[in-house]
C-alpha cells in the first residue's frame, strides 16, 4: 500500500504551537501516514532572518516534533544551494520515494501566491496541495484553480515574526512555542538577551 506523506515547509524561525496544530490537523483530516517537516534553506518567497543559524532552526524543529512519532524532520532542502524551489524538492522526492503520494501543506496566504510559483503548472501535476485558511485569505478561486484541499484549523494569531518581536521586547513567549523550544531559545539567546520566565 502506498504511503501518503504530508510535506510541511517553512523557515520555522522559530517553530510555534500554530505550526504544531496545523501539522496535526492536516495529518488527521487528510488521513496522512506522516508529516515531514522541511525547514527551508533559502526560501524564494521570504527574506531570511540572518541572525539565526540554520542549525538552530533545525534543532528547534527537532525539539518541537520529538513527542509525535508521525512527525519527522527532512533536511532535503539543505542538500542544494540557491533558492529552494518546491518543484525541485518534489521531483527529488518522487525519485527517492517512488509510489509515495505527497501533499504539500501551506497557509492560505501561500495559496493566493501559487500562480507566481516556479513551474506551478507542472508542480500542480506532481503534488496535491492542502491549504489552511488564514484571516484575509478566504477559500476562493485560487483554491479551485489548483484543486487545493482545505484543512480546517481554528484561527490562531501567532507567527514566528510575532514571537521574535515579543522576545526582543522582553515579553513572554512561553507556551507560544513548545517548552523545549522556549528553553533552547533562552539557552542560546537566539532573539535577544535571555529573559526570565
Amino acid at each position: 500500500m502506498d504511503k501518503h506523506i504530508g510535506l510541511f515547509g517553512g523557515t520555522f524561525n522559530p517553530p510555534h504551537i500554530g505550526h504544531l496544530i496545523i501539522a496535526q490537523e492536516a495529518l488527521k483530516q487528510l488521513n496522512l501516514d506522516e508529516v515531514w517537516w522541511m525547514p527551508a534553506s533559502q526560501p524564494p518567497h521570504k527574506k531570511k532572518v540572518e541572525d539565526v543559524l540554520d542549525e538552530h532552526r533545525i534543532e528547534m524543529v527537532k525539539n518541537t516534533i520529538g513527542n509525535n512519532n508521525q512527525f519527522s524532520l527532512s533536511l532535503l532542502e539543505f542538500e542544494r544551494s540557491g533558492p529552494s524551489y518546491t518543484i525541485d524538492t518534489i521531483r527529488l522526492l518522487k525519485q527517492r520515494y517512488p509510489g509515495t503520494n505527497f501533499t504539500f501543506i501551506m497557509g492560505g496566504d501561500m495559496v493566493h501566491s501559487l500562480s507566481s510559483w516556479h513551474e506551478i503548472d507542472q508542480l500542480n501535476k506532481l503534488v496535491q496541495f492542502a491549504g489552511v485558511g488564514r484571516e484575509g485569505f478566504p477559500v476562493d478561486h485560487h483554491w479551485e484553480r489548483y484543486k487545493v484541499k482545505h484543512v480546517e484549523v481554528p484561527y490562531i494569531a501567532i507567527s514566528s515574526t510575532f514571537i521574535r518581536s515579543r522576545y526582543e521586547a522582553g515579553e513572554n513567549i512561553r507556551y507560544f512555542v513548545a517548552d523545549d523550544v522556549w528553553k533552547y531559545i533562552e539557552e542560546h539567546q537566539l532573539y535577544g538577551k535571555k529573559r526570565s520566565s
